[in-house]
């Protein structure tokens, strides 16, 4: 009982994600091995379905005010947390593309990610804060969010049929707004974001980093977010779900690294579910309104689908050649 009494409502929840913060900091502060990162990604999925079987015993305890019933908030959360991971891996060939970019050493790549996740959380809880209101106060939002993920999911797969460039992130409005505010030092010092000179205090490259992968986090919120809120409008569900999704974002960059390029159907899987999503947001108050059971179930088969087809074409390729 004093469990549940110290871990629910948000407070709650702060807590146990500075707690997760504190121990995947501590455990993992210097290089991470493909190894660990493993086993951590294990965990934090793990860790993740116990809190939703947390969620199906306690959820009256865990928050006291929802009107959902627990089976309900257990579901939700599943769908929620299995729909932002899956729209966050796409992060992850951005976080790639971004360390080329700016060339950064791999000593420092677990600290800016851990860094970045922190800002992107601060961020996403923001958003939320602001998102969940509105929804509640004007309900015609859930409908425009609707049109902007089937439009997002349609364009991701036009994106991935006809390719598209790579994404230069050194001339963007926030590095160059940095770069005028601050001095830039050329090179990066350790895992210090500011050093100081004889003229004063300058950023380090790193810093610019930080702020940039927050930064594109929150742009790709603008997808996930929405997509989040067809699940359930339910506050406490969407920043749980955005929590342990990020999480296990950083270990998981390193389990994926060098298998990103493997996955030839990420983006049309994603788009799919994008494209689902906001149509079940559109028939929400419809009497062919979707339920989150069947969505949950949409979500598992998409992404057991897209795995699978991106193995077999792999296979495919690798049995042509010689």
């Amino acid at each position: 009982m004093f469990l549940t009494e110290l871990f629910s409502g948000y407070k709650g929840l702060l807590m146990l994600t500075l707690l997760m913060l504190g121990i995947d900091l501590f455990l993992t502060r210097s290089s991470i091995s493909f190894r660990s990162a493993t086993i951590w990604s294990i965990f934090w999925l793990a860790l993740a379905f116990l809190f939703a079987g947390a969620m199906y015993f306690l959820w009256s305890d865990l928050s006291p005010a929802s009107l959902l019933s627990s089976s309900e908030a257990a579901t939700a959360f599943v769908t929620g947390y299995l729909l932002e991971k899956s729209l966050s891996v796409d992060n992850l060939f951005v976080f790639a593309l971004i360390f080329s970019q700016y060339k950064v050493p791999d000593k420092n790549v677990p600290r800016i990610l851990m860094l970045g996740i922190l800002g992107a959380l601060i961020l996403r809880t923001l958003m939320i804060s602001v998102g969940a209101p509105l929804i509640a106060e004007f309900h015609m939002i859930l409908y425009l969010f609707g049109f902007f993920l089937i439009w997002t999911g349609i364009k991701m797969l036009h994106q991935s049929q006809h390719g598209q460039e790579s994404k230069c992130f050194s001339d963007n409005f926030t590095v160059v707004f940095i770069k005028r505010v601050l001095r830039v030092s050329p090179d990066y010092s350790g895992n210090k974001l500011f050093i100081r000179d004889d003229i004063g205090i300058l950023a380090t490259p790193m810093l610019v980093v930080v702020i940039v992968i927050a930064m594109t986090d929150v742009m790709f919120a603008l997808d996930s977010i929405p997509a989040i809120f067809a699940v359930t409008q339910e506050p406490y569900l969407v920043l749980a779900a955005n929590v342990f999704a990020l999480l296990g974002l950083r270990s998981l960059y390193f389990v994926l690294g060098g298998m990103l390029t493997r996955f030839a159907y990420l983006h049309h899987t994603l788009a799919f579910m994008l494209c689902f999503i906001g149509t079940k947001m559109l028939l929400i108050d419809t009497p062919f309104a979707i339920a989150t059971s069947m969505s949950l179930g949409v979500i598992i088969t998409s992404l057991v689908v897209g795995i699978v087809a991106s193995i077999w074409k792999r296979w495919k390729l690798e049995k042509m050649l010689p």
